[in-house]
């Protein structure tokens, strides 16, 4: 059997499939990449038996049918290396050769007999559609939110809240949260879906933010995305999401907009000499100024940033995780921010200045305590 592609091509769908094997696999079968040629296109398959990519690359070539699996990384690095050109796969038995324009690979292949093919969706099953755009942005607005808490492991992934007015993508670790509400994505009932870091990570990298539809079909347990020519088919997390609008205060009146990327600088001069067990920064705002303090009283080391704000409200100390403060600013893309405060011991909430009209983002901080 013999076909022949770009080799270009298949290199990055082969980066791309490569993301989703694990480093250790207990099924021998799952560090390998499945190729299956039906007619003149290729399939090809990678999975984490959680987690599984499925794309399709046109031949330019193609003499027969055949399925076969390639160990990922010998065959990523064999063809990464290769300039653009045709590539002629010659299968034989257990091995095959790949022919290039001054040279040839051969490598070893398996019978994907028992490769671990995905559960798709089954049963009832709820559709979204969504722009490639907005999902890949809203993802990667919400993935470092996430947590990392074995006993709260719904809690590990991003959570996806449709209802008649609205689809919201959420994800809070308790200290933090983030939501992206999306008002132009509406429907008649109402259906949520927990998708785990791993995926909303892998869709996040991806999905081309060209404006084409990403098509999301979930039910109780797995999820088919199908985005270009390509379909990621996953897992879900199980049990019910925490009621994340109840935390989200309403009366938040004291309110500071200053420029964000000013803001990230400084609060990232200051993170190295907080402390590093809690990080703890030190706010001060009055009209027309914020001052940003960090101390380390173990190894005797501060500083200090102050900037220009404008600010509605009266003058207040407050106490936030400087890493967790950066993440936020580096997160949101528009040129200012604003951060609505109630008192020093409740959350503050952070989200952009005049961003998109149908995309309403809102983070929110938990506060830390400070000695006034």
């Amino acid at each position: 059997m013999e076909f022949t592609l770009s080799s270009s091509a298949l290199s990055g769908k082969l980066a791309a499939l490569a993301k989703v094997i694990n480093s250790k696999n207990q099924i021998r079968l799952l560090d390998d990449i499945v190729f299956k040629v039906e007619g003149q296109n290729l399939v090809l398959t990678a999975s984490d038996a959680e987690n599984t990519i499925i794309t399709t690359l046109p031949l330019n070539e193609s003499e027969g049918d055949q399925t076969f699996s390639i160990e990922a990384h010998l065959i990523l690095d064999a063809i990464k290396a290769l300039d653009e050109e045709p590539i002629q796969f010659i299968v034989d038995g257990g091995l095959v050769t790949i022919k290039y324009h001054n040279g040839h690979y051969i490598l070893p292949v398996q019978d994907p007999a028992d490769y671990p093919m995905p559960e798709g969706v089954a049963g009832d099953y709820t559709t979204i559609e969504i722009d490639s755009t907005v999902l890949a942005e809203n993802l990667t607005r919400a993935l470092f939110a996430t947590a990392a808490d074995e006993l709260r492991p719904v809690m590990a992934g991003v959570f996806f809240d449709r209802t008649a007015g609205h689809l919201a993508i959420v994800a809070s670790d308790g200290h933090k949260l983030v939501s992206n509400q999306l008002n132009e994505i509406t429907a008649d009932d109402t259906a949520s879906f927990v998708l785990p870091k791993k995926p909303a990570t892998l869709l996040s990298g991806l999905i081309e933010k060209d404006d084409s539809k990403v098509t999301i079909k979930f039910g109780s347990k797995n999820a088919e995305i199908a985005f270009g020519d390509t379909l990621l088919i996953c897992r879900l997390l199980e049990g019910n999401y925490p009621n994340y609008r109840a935390v989200i205060p309403t009366n938040n009146d004291n309110r500071i907009t200053i420029e964000r990327q000013g803001m990230l600088t400084a609060v990232r001069r200051v993170l190295p000499f907080t402390s590093k067990s809690s990080q703890l920064m030190r706010i001060h705002i009055e009209s027309g100024m914020m001052r940003i303090d960090g101390q380390d009283v173990d190894f005797a080391k501060t500083a200090m940033a102050q900037l220009s704000c404008d600010y509605d409200g009266t003058p207040m100390n407050i106490g936030f995780k400087a890493g967790a403060m950066a993440d936020v600013l580096a997160n949101i893309s528009t040129q200012e921010v604003v951060i609505a405060l109630s008192d020093p011991s409740r959350a503050g909430l952070v989200f952009p200045k005049d961003g998109p009209a149908d995309t309403e983002v809102v983070m929110l901080l938990m506060p830390m305590l400070i000695n006034d």
